[in-house]
């Protein structure tokens, strides 16, 4: 399963991070945050996530499932 993989790379943040966390209203991030995360799942999964579907990805939950139905997830 790709949830521990998901927890590592958005866990360089100062809070918790738990598997419903919402990126702008738990932990406060910006758009800007948004993006470096979603450019930080594309690096450790080896995937591209298209602007249409990053702009979707604003919590733990949501980048796990994404990753989960990627064919191309590594």
């Amino acid at each position: 399963m790709q949830l521990p993989e998901a927890r590592s790379v958005v866990s360089n943040y100062k809070f918790v991070v738990t598997p419903d966390v919402h990126f702008q209203k738990d932990l406060g991030l910006d758009s800007l945050d948004n993006v470096e995360i979603v450019m930080a799942l594309e690096e450790e999964f080896k995937l591209e996530i298209p602007d249409k579907e990053a702009d979707r990805i604003d919590s733990c939950a949501l980048a796990v499932e994404y990753i989960s139905n990627h064919p191309m997830a590594g």
